[in-house]
């Protein structure tokens, strides 16, 4: 047999001739509404394989040696920056106590003024006055305490805040600087006296070891004494009658590395992953007021740390951030955790907060009595963050592959093409008996 025929016995898409074709007005009806049913589909297809979706997983945290930022916009309306100290502590042993590198301070007008700004400067939380108009052969006095290793002159205290930061290397008080000359010289308590009704708000970042740790703003110099972290709380205590400070604060914004935009939160947000609606940050809007001078507030904060993985990362080479803290030292606060590639190294967080006076008692007034807080400790708002050693990857993928997006359409084609036919057979073979009926 020649191999024609051979394949000819193989065919299985059957013809017939055209004179054995009918066609009819139906069968064109059916034919334009299963063409346009097609066209409608293979489009859903189309749609369906370029939408881009997010898969969430959960995988054990292996990073070693990462930092973290954190980013904290907080107001203190009856608070003035000159008395308010930022310290950074954590399990490893490290501690930052004066923090003022990435972060700013904004002063603000009295609470019956409206707390309306009145400056921005960078952050110095206990102002340094240059002492380069005196003569070069000063050698200021330390009052008995060692002069500090930051000291412009060895062995001298030229300045009124190199006097203060000797106070605190030996874990003395150092009030207002009387009789301190280089105090008297600088006005320090005539500068600290004009802010006594001012407000401050605290805003910017700063990075810690991703270990558990702690930060807090409170008032006064920090020092250690022996194990103890204590505040110098002198300055914060003298205020006059009818108008103490207080920690009466509100935490405009708090996050844990960058933030995630707008466009992937939407994204994330579906109804299959209500889940997602923690890249929100729990704690903005935050407000706290109290009349108490020795008041307390603690915020209890776990934190996640999350990736966010946009398609096709890893054919540009990306990599997940956070493997180099050499490198996270170098790069400005801010640009910690964003990949060139649109990559995202970030952190979610849930919290739990607890406030106390400082003087103790019970919660007799919110009607839990068997309720004791202890007595003592330092006033002020106090972040403690432990470290989930889970992490959340959301890695963006295509719903469905090309294969796929072939093969779909092809099942809409055949799928559409078959039930069009049975329906126009149907319609032919109905209107055949039709005839038939009328004819006798």
């Amino acid at each position: 047999m020649p191999a024609k025929n051979r394949f000819t016995r193989l065919d299985a898409f059957t013809k017939t001739v055209e004179d054995a074709r009918i066609r009819t007005t139906s069968g064109g009806i059916v034919t334009i509404a299963s063409l346009l049913i097609v066209f409608y589909l293979v489009w859903g297809e189309w749609s369906d394989y370029r939408q881009v979706t997010v898969h969430p997983e959960l995988i054990v945290d292996k990073g070693r040696g990462e930092r973290m930022e954190i980013h904290l916009n907080v107001s203190f309306p009856r608070i003035p920056c000159e008395l308010l100290t930022l310290d950074v502590m954590d399990v490893s042993g490290e501690q930052q106590t004066g923090v003022k590198d990435g972060l700013r301070k904004v002063q603000l007008a009295p609470v019956s003024e409206g707390s309306a700004p009145l400056q921005i400067t960078a952050l110095n939380l206990h102002g340094e006055d240059e002492a380069s108009h005196l003569s070069p052969d000063y050698c200021g006095n330390c009052y008995g305490a060692p002069s500090p290793p930051t000291a412009v002159k060895p062995g001298c205290c030229n300045t009124c805040e190199e006097v203060r930061e000797a106070y605190a290397s030996v874990s003395w008080a150092f009030g207002r600087g009387e009789n301190v000359e280089q105090c008297e010289r600088e006005h320090y308590s005539e500068k600290l006296d004009a802010q006594r009704g001012q407000g401050c708000r605290i805003e910017g970042g700063f990075r810690v070891n991703k270990v558990i740790g702690n930060f807090h703003i409170a008032p006064g110099r920090s020092f250690s004494n022996g194990a103890m972290h204590v505040h110098d709380l002198n300055n914060y205590l003298d205020t006059p009658e009818g108008n103490p400070h207080t920690f009466t604060h509100r935490i405009h914004h708090l996050r844990f590395g960058p933030q995630v935009p707008e466009s992937v939160t939407r994204s994330l947000g579906t109804k299959s992953m209500p889940w997602t609606n923690h890249h929100l940050n729990p704690l903005d809007d935050t407000e706290q007021t109290t009349d108490d001078p020795a008041f307390n507030y603690m915020y209890f904060v776990k934190v996640v740390s999350t990736s966010y993985l946009p398609l096709g990362w890893q054919a540009k080479g990306g990599s997940l951030m956070g493997e180099n803290e050499l490198v996270d030292d170098v790069l400005p606060v801010g640009s910690h955790g964003r990949g060139e590639d649109g990559s995202l190294e970030t952190h979610q967080y849930s919290v739990t907060s607890h406030k106390r006076s400082l003087s103790g008692g019970s919660d007799s007034a919110e009607g839990h009595k068997e309720r004791l807080h202890a007595r003592g400790g330092i006033p002020g708002v106090f972040f403690s963050y432990d470290i989930s050693p889970m992490k959340v990857i959301n890695r963006e993928e295509r719903s469905k592959t090309f294969a796929g997006f072939l093969t779909g359409v092809c099942a809409v084609i055949g799928g559409t093409l078959t039930v069009a036919a049975a329906i126009d057979r149907g319609v032919f073979e109905g209107a055949t008996r039709i005839k038939k009926m009328h004819q006798r």
